[in-house]
């Protein structure tokens, strides 16, 4: 089908690095040298707050606008104390995954939707940017959102608010368990916003950010993606259960880093709020990391600013035109691989489109797509 060969091309214009002609190259040769004043960025450790006992969405509304006044509160008070202590001023601030209204839980995919998920254009996301245009950072985030273009479903968006107040980057989760991603709904989104909405890459004056969220730190393709379309800062927005511990979240937040020679800030929940799961279920760990893999700060338990740190730019830029074996992205051989991902399917694609049409899933129908994708690859002899 015609579809399943554009997708593909797509597939390996990803695999190998290539641009559409109205996409911004990888380098932007002496503007994307042009020296970068030392900041620092901070990964704000809060509390997440459940909506699920609200009882409909002007009051989980209400409840989410009084979140992010909170917010608000909590950063200034950290990023004046953080210049006081370091004498760098805070410029990029990240908030953890979805902090205002926690997970969905058992709530259907229609009912969140309606009750919590996000408009684009909707008051969460003005408040949010009064914030970060009030106290002039670049603010990440993580939140449930809905979209026209697919009424009755949700995307988990991690998006940048410029000290200008405006949203400069909407990147939409593509690897969820539980949840609709861009993935499901290929074709039509593709058709869309097209390749730079799914790996979109913000270039502004503190470097080129991109989001990735949750447990697709797990997932190497992702980061590399947004790596090989200039991204220097991954923002990174999660609720994970933190530990003393290596966990796999940890060993790969420096992996990515150093990998993609990029810098990690990485914002963990301190705890889920409205829930009848234990407070610190999720709590702990935030951390950044920097393009060499080291991990230049981490928190402990609670809500908390401990996990900030000051970002060198400049010198992640003279390492990433240096030869050397360390230079891991200037050695990419990306066409060998193109054949083996471009030619393979393993979660199938637009698996809530029917003859084009969206299908609104229920919460078990990505258990019953992962079980058939068990089911054919120990079939091919490949697990």
């Amino acid at each position: 089908m015609i579809r399943v060969d554009r997708r593909q091309a797509l597939m390996g214009m990803m695999a190998t690095g290539l641009t559409r002609a109205n996409e911004a190259p990888l380098s932007d040769g002496v503007e994307a040298m042009t020296p970068v004043k030392p900041f620092a960025a901070l990964a704000l450790q809060i509390a997440a707050r459940s909506v699920e006992r609200a009882a409909d969405r002007a009051a989980a509304s209400k409840q989410m606008l009084a979140m992010i006044e909170e917010i608000g509160t909590k950063l200034r008070s950290s990023s004046i104390f953080i210049q006081q202590y370091g004498g760098t001023p805070v410029k990029l601030v990240v908030l953890p995954e979805y902090v205002l209204t926690s997970y969905p839980g058992r709530i259907s995919i229609a009912d969140f939707s309606a009750r919590a998920a996000l408009d684009i254009e909707g008051p969460e996301y003005q408040a949010l940017g009064k914030i970060a245009a009030a106290q002039q950072v670049f603010l990440a985030g993580n939140a449930y959102e809905r979209d026209s273009h697919f009424p009755g479903i949700y995307f988990q968006t991690s998006f940048v608010i410029a000290p200008n107040g405006n949203v400069v980057l909407r990147y939409r989760r593509l690897n969820s368990m539980f949840a609709p991603t861009p993935h499901d709904v290929w074709s039509r989104y593709l058709d869309i916003y097209g390749l730079e909405g799914v790996f979109p890459v913000a270039r502004t004056e503190i470097g080129n950010l991109a989001a990735i969220a949750s447990e697709e730190i797990l997932y190497p393709e992702i980061a590399r993606a947004h790596a090989l379309r200039g991204a220097e800062i991954f923002v990174h927005s999660s609720s994970e259960i933190g530990s003393p511990l290596a966990t796999p979240k940890a060993i790969a937040r420096r992996a990515r880093a150093f990998e993609n020679i990029a810098y990690v800030v990485s914002a963990n929940t301190a705890g889920i709020e409205g829930t009848a799961l234990p407070l610190a279920s999720a709590d702990g760990n935030s951390m950044i990391v920097d393009y060499k893999g080291a991990l230049l700060a981490e928190s402990n338990s609670g809500e908390t600013f401990t996990a900030f740190a000051d970002v060198d730019l400049n010198a992640l830029r003279a390492h990433r035109r240096k030869p050397g074996m360390v230079n891991f992205l200037a050695r990419q051989r990306l066409e060998l691989f193109a054949p083996v991902y471009g030619g393979k399917t393993v979660q199938p694609a637009d698996s809530l489109l029917d003859n084009g049409k969206l299908k609104i899933p229920d919460r078990e129908h990505f258990l019953r797509v992962q079980q058939q994708v068990i089911e054919r690859l120990a079939k091919d002899g490949l697990i």
